[in-house]
């Protein structure tokens, strides 16, 4: 048998032996797999490296020996992360022979974190974070300040360019950390200020009283900001709700130690039904929660059940509040400090540790029973909520099951309601979500019918931002949207059920047009976000202008590109003339023509149109210009920043006015894209 399979192994000329065994080492694995470490090669990857030494000087001050960090974006892609902690240990490693800051920042799981008493509780990626950055830098260099010297080591791609040496002495202590990224690893190399801002704002938040500083230097005037804030969580809580218009007055805080965890808590309650929960292990944020945050919901759920059926708010024993009833409008952050996390996946999306959850909800559940007794109009402030919500609830379920007892089609058959495609397979099915009935007549009649389906929309629809799930219900258009996707909404939404893979938002380019286009933008993000999580939301480029001369056509969508098409149409015009009469003419001009709405314009022989509406342009154009997969132009709505998003969606489609009035005036001068 043996013999055979060394023939076989011949025959196809593949060998298998110990040779063949790759042993990578050192940081080699992190350059030939750097997505199992950062995630991904792409922005996110690029800017985690910046997370991971900011976490290091974030451990420094969780442990109380550090006060200040300053980050500095420099030109030609290098940053440099500056804390005044103890600094990284310069003395002798007794395992690997080699100076301990080389050991920890060329060596996988080497560093403080593993085990003894240097670090209580940490975020760093289990000690790899400063390595893996090495790994993936072009360069980078170490400078510490520790025990009366001044230590320093450079490398290139993890690998040491000289043995750690001191350079002097020095009365401080603390670490920086500079590095280049490699442009062989990531796929484009540039830093997003408001990214990093964003992110060292939140840490400045989670840790009280720590001062953050960051400094752009690649513009000519460098920019600077600086936070530092006293009230750590409550100021995070204020920040969160900036637009928002709270319910009650004092807001529910805890913080206390329970089983060597660190559990702190707080929430206020918004008049907006949103919902707004963040959660942290170790000031690493954690998008998909875990058992931590889950401690938090169980130990509200309860908690406000059983206080509102001990003062008597609900009196049938079968009734409870449900854990959506109890969150809606709630705006809370939960922070826990465990000394071994356990986070599901490399970028730490989601805690796992099960004592958490236990400690999370021991913790809040006392102190909230306290809350609730000690203000009492508090209390009843939140308990009419929570009712509220309760009530809308099942009169939203009653909606649902109106809606939803219907077939995906039945009731959609009416003039001027959706077209549907003939095909049943939602990967290669299109949703086109247009304004109006002419734009839809003309959609209907220029689709591909096999794999396109057309919904016009009467109006504007409902602001969701405003309203809740019942009342949107009632919404004929939504009702006609929700039917159309297959998916359901609120507790019953399943994207797996979704009809169509691509769902395009197809309005006109004026202002009403783009405001219908927010306000789907608004639904969808609020009750379908999954839907523009998987890629399969979209917005519709059609042209804005339609430019001739003689047989000759092409459409503009722009104003730049309308003047370059005439201008070129123009040049072509005059070469023939000139050929034709042997003759001199002028050279090409620029041709300014009226962007008035709708209607066209005939300048010296070129022919522009100006589409004010979908309903103008006939089918084949639409076809050819608009929904043609060949020649089409179409935006992908992503998601960049959900919490970022979120705070936007409030200003700009919330109750207040004051903030978004603000919000314009502030940016009114430097405003780009307006139609986009």
């Amino acid at each position: 048998m043996a013999k055979k399979e060394e023939k076989k192994e011949q025959n196809n000329g593949a060998s298998y032996s110990a040779k063949d065994i790759y042993v990578l080492e050192g940081l080699e694995p992190v350059r030939k797999r750097p997505g199992m470490y950062i995630g991904s090669t792409g922005v996110d990857g690029l800017h985690h490296l910046v997370w991971e030494i900011v976490d290091n000087s974030i451990d420094e001050a969780m442990a109380g020996f550090a006060k200040h960090i300053k980050v500095e974006l420099l030109k030609n892609n290098i940053v440099a992360v500056t804390d005044d902690g103890r600094g990284i240990p310069v003395d002798v490693h007794p395992q690997t022979k080699k100076s301990a800051l080389e050991t920890a920042l060329c060596t996988l799981h080497a560093g403080g974190k593993f085990g003894g008493d240097s670090y209580k509780v940490s975020g760093g990626l289990h000690g790899v974070g400063a390595a893996v950055v090495n790994a993936l830098s072009k360069w980078m260099k170490a400078e510490v300040n520790k025990d009366g010297g001044s230590y320093i080591q450079e490398y290139k791609k993890g690998i040491p360019q000289y043995k750690v040496k001191k350079i002097g002495n020095s009365k401080t202590t603390g670490t920086k950390i500079t590095f280049q990224p490699d442009e062989e690893i990531f796929s484009k190399i540039e830093f997003d200020r408001k990214k990093i801002i964003d992110h060292l704002r939140q840490q400045a938040f989670l840790v009280k009283g720590i001062t953050i500083e960051i400094i752009d230097e690649r513009e000519e005037v460098p920019l600077y900001y600086s936070f530092c804030f006293e009230g750590g969580l409550l100021s995070f809580l204020s920040y969160l709700n900036e637009f928002g218009e709270t319910a009650q007055e004092t807001p529910f805080y805890v913080n206390k130690e329970y089983e060597d965890i660190q559990v702190e808590a707080t929430f206020v309650y918004d008049n907006d039904p949103e919902t707004q929960e963040l959660s942290f292990a170790n000031n690493i944020y954690t998008p998909d929660g875990g058992m931590h945050l889950t401690g938090f919901r169980s130990a509200l759920t309860r908690v406000l059940n059983d206080y509102s059926r001990e003062n008597g708010y609900i009196k049938d024993k079968e009734e409870n509040l449900t854990g959506d009833d109890v969150r809606e409008g709630i705006v809370a952050i939960v922070s826990v400090k465990i000394r071994e996390p356990q986070f599901e996946g490399q970028t730490k999306a989601r805690l796992g540790n099960p004592p958490a959850r236990t400690a999370v909800e021991a913790v809040v559940a006392e102190a909230l029973k306290e809350f609730l007794q000690k203000y009492s109009s508090e209390a009843r402030v939140i308990v009419g909520k929570c009712l509220l919500a309760a009530k809308a609830r099942k009169a939203a379920k009653a909606a649902k099951e109106t809606v939803l007892r219907k077939g995906p089609l039945e009731g959609l058959a009416l003039p001027g309601k959706l077209a549907d495609c003939t095909s049943k397979e939602p990967s290669e099915s299109e949703l086109f979500i247009v304004e109006g009935d002419s734009a839809g007549g003309s959609g209907k009649q220029g689709r591909d019918r096999r794999f396109q389906a057309i919904l016009p929309l009467r109006g504007k629809i409902l602001n969701v931002e405003k309203s809740r799930l019942d009342k949107m219900l009632i919404n004929n258009e939504i009702k006609s949207l929700v039917i159309a996707l297959g998916t359901a909404i609120g507790n019953d939404f399943n994207v797996e059920k979704i009809r169509y893979h691509k769902i395009v938002i197809m309005t006109d380019a004026d202002v009403d047009g783009a405001h219908i286009r927010t306000l789907l933008l608004t639904l969808f993000y609020r009750y379908f976000r999954e839907i523009i999580e998987r890629g399969y939301l979209y917005i519709a480029q059609p042209p804005l202008f339609r430019v001739q001369s003689g047989k000759e056509f092409a459409y503009a969508f722009s104003d730049q590109e309308k003047d370059k098409i005439s201008a070129s149409m123009q040049a072509a015009k005059a070469a023939k003339k000139k050929a034709k009469e042997d003759k001199e003419e002028k050279e090409e001009k620029n041709v300014e023509t009226s962007t008035e709405e709708g209607g066209e314009e005939k300048v010296k022989g070129v022919l522009i149109q100006r589409y004010k509406g979908l309903g103008e342009m006939n089918p084949q154009q639409l076809w050819e210009t608009t929904m043609d997969p060949t020649t089409r132009i179409m935006k992908q709505v992503k998601i960049e920043d959900a919490q970022a998003a979120d705070r936007l969606f409030d200003i700009l489609m919330g109750e207040r006015v004051e903030p978004r009035k603000h919000f314009i005036q502030s940016r009114a001068a430097t405003v780009k894209n307006l139609d986009i």
